[in-house]
């Protein structure tokens, strides 16, 4: 039997939210909890609740617990996917899809930011759609997965949304456009690059962003992505091939 944290009587009492809005989610996230208390926790933010009652109503420990579930279920399909690629190039590619970032993403895709529960101040403020809150949501969620029903389901439900995630070899072979463009200037004695971003478009949980990327001395470069990182990895990536530069 799955071990449970403590729950305070307050959120005994309160509902989270409506039965088809778990439901929902549940559906949309391809697992069905049996124990409720443990959703409403990965959902809950801790402005949601008291100070003193923090730790044991909010979504902050299994953060935590989703956090390093995350990591070694990505870790091992990299590890399957790719049988040759050497050690380096499994680690570059484990932290971008670990990152919160793509946490967040996810999390967009799932609608995790809609039914997430957040102070009333905090929820006019945009809290619940801010990509460092939906990322440890996103998270949140995975641990309580693994409380819930162990390690190997949440690792199937990371496999389901991540999947389509997975780089093809020859990127996860391929150094970071960001490093190999800072590399490329630094060999050409230019300032390190510059990342402004430029233009934000899209829903406030699917947003796309531009970045410009700028080396004094040489045109600017503009790329696009789901993430603020996404997108500077794009613009570099322009600016490395419109300058001929290979990215090894």
């Amino acid at each position: 039997m799955a071990l449970v944290d403590p729950v305070g009587p307050d959120v005994q009492r309160h509902t989270l939210m409506s039965d088809d809005k778990l439901a929902a989610l549940q559906d949309r996230l391809g697992y069905r909890f049996a124990d409720r208390s443990l959703l409403e926790q990965a959902l809950t933010h801790a402005s949601a609740v008291s100070p003193e009652a923090a730790r044991a109503q909010s979504y902050q420990r299994l953060e935590f617990l989703g956090d390093r579930v995350l990591g070694l279920a990505i870790a091992s399909m990299l590890f399957e996917r790719f049988p040759d690629a050497p050690e380096g190039h499994l680690s570059r590619a484990l932290a971008d899809l670990v990152r919160k970032e793509t946490c967040a993403a996810v999390a967009g895709d799932l609608g995790i930011g809609t039914v997430l529960r957040v102070g009333k101040g905090e929820r006019r403020n945009g809290l619940a759609r801010k990509e460092a809150v939906l990322g440890d949501a996103c998270e949140a969620l995975l641990g309580a997965i693994a409380r819930d029903a162990g390690f190997n389901a949440a690792a199937n439900v990371i496999r389901i949304h991540w999947q389509q995630r997975l780089p093809e070899l020859d990127s996860v072979a391929a150094a970071d456009p960001k490093t190999a463009l800072q590399e490329w200037a630094h060999r050409q004695g230019l300032a390190e690059p510059r990342y402004r971003e430029v233009a934000r478009a899209g829903p406030d949980h699917a947003p796309v962003f531009r970045v410009v990327a700028t080396i004094e001395g040489i045109a600017d470069a503009s790329g696009e992505g789901r993430s603020k990182r996404i997108a500077e990895r794009a613009a570099a990536e322009a600016m490395l091939t419109r300058e001929g530069v290979t990215n090894d």
